[in-house]
């Protein structure tokens, strides 16, 4: 058997909304976008801050759903400042074939589309776990 680490969950250029270094670490997510990209509260997930090429690791909490929020706490948020567009990710490590739900969110971080153009929001949120 040989697992590979493959791509499972991509928001795409999001906009940081907040940055709270006294807050215990992690990073929120609109629960809605969770949702449609299969994160789960807990998860790893690796933030790529577009605006300025730093690079985090961190585990995803919920933030209210239809919020809009995305806010990186603890440490990285010396790094990570409101208005900062980012791309989250999340990974499986498996030997078995992923589709990956990659959405991409407007400057409100509101659904766009997904990566592929295949599904509606509204597909996301059922077909998602």
């Amino acid at each position: 058997m040989k697992l590979r680490i493959i791509c499972k969950s991509k928001i795409h250029q999001a906009v940081v909304t907040g940055a709270d270094v006294n807050y215990i670490g992690s990073i929120g997510i609109d629960e809605g976008l969770m949702r449609m990209t299969g994160i789960v509260h807990g998860e790893q997930v690796a933030v790529w801050n577009v605006t300025n090429g730093q690079r985090i690791e961190t585990y995803a909490i919920r933030l209210p759903e239809g919020s809009g929020r995305i806010v990186v706490n603890g440490a990285a948020a010396r790094h990570f400042q409101p208005g900062d567009r980012v791309i989250i990710a999340a990974f499986y490590l498996t030997d078995e074939p992923v589709v990956p739900q990659m959405i991409a969110v407007d400057e409100h971080n509101r659904f766009v589309k997904t990566l592929d153009g295949t599904a509606s929001p509204e597909d996301l949120v059922t077909t998602v776990g």
